[in-house]
């Protein structure tokens, strides 16, 4: 976490902690079909109830909100989670260790609605699910995102470092990597059983969750769009940020070995 953001993450995390969880379970708004989902891992346990808050708190509410945690875990789970389970939040166990949790058991328990996956490390704007739902309504059978990186070749066709997947704005949609800390929104019934073939995403990529979801969404012809209102930047939640996979998949580059093993398995280049 930077330093400039500590501040406005500790106010932000004292806004919603202050309010009960009777009152943030009944606020009332607009309500959409569409499922919140993600994972968590025992760092993060005590701190994820701020992301639960800030999703119960959108303009526009979803459906049900699951957090997938491993069944290991259902010991440890604290009250300032429990509080919050209700009508919209329920929390559900999986044997699973791996982020990809987070969509794929939601993408079959609710295979009508839409699912949109987000972090368990940070706080979201208002109208962060206002704003995917508006652009999922234009697009209903693309992957809505609100971050994108853009896989990256040199002239000679060699995969570059992930540091350089950078946009210039020009790239074909088919490059553009959704990026799951921001939020994705995935919609319903596009998907086969491919996408939970946990044999093959723990081969290929079993720390990349988004690199595995993009290969499929190529595979079963499933678009990508940015959404068409940005909002504010996510906040980052203190104490939650010394463990992370984006540090090994990033500095040891293990984002482009997984997506090589990817694009020669489905034969995507």
């Amino acid at each position: 976490m930077k330093l400039k953001e500590m501040p406005v993450s500790l106010i932000e995390a004292c806004k919603l902690s202050l309010l009960s969880a009777e009152k943030i379970k009944s606020i009332q708004g607009n309500e959409f079909p569409v499922v919140v989902s993600l994972t968590t891992i025992p760092y993060r346990l005590s701190k994820v109830h701020l992301v639960i808050r800030s999703v119960l708190s959108q303009s526009v509410r979803p459906r049900h909100i699951v957090l997938w945690i491993n069944e290991d875990m259902q010991s440890q789970i604290p009250q300032s989670l429990k509080k919050l389970v209700g009508d919209i939040f329920q929390i559900r166990l999986t044997k699973l260790h791996c982020s990809h949790k987070k969509l794929i058991h939601s993408l079959e328990l609710f295979e009508n609605l839409p699912v949109v996956t987000c972090d368990d490390d940070v706080i979201y704007d208002n109208n962060w699910l206002r704003s995917l739902i508006e652009t999922h309504k234009k697009y209903p059978d693309c992957v809505v995102v609100h971050r994108v990186r853009c896989i990256k070749y040199d002239d000679n066709g060699t995969l570059l470092p992930y540091k350089q997947w950078n946009c210039d704005g020009k790239e074909d949609e088919k490059s553009l990597l959704p990026i799951g800390s921001e939020g994705i929104l995935y919609p319903a019934n596009k998907f086969s059983e491919l996408i939970r073939n946990d044999k093959l995403f723990l081969k290929l990529a079993p720390k990349a969750d988004d690199l595995w979801f993009k290969a499929v969404a190529l595979v079963e012809g499933v678009g990508c769009k940015k959404v068409e209102s940005p909002v504010k930047d996510t906040i980052p939640i203190m104490g939650t940020q010394k463990v992370s996979l984006k540090k090994e998949n990033v500095s040891e580059d293990k984002n482009k070995s997984q997506w090589q093993a990817l694009e020669t398995y489905f034969n995507l280049k």
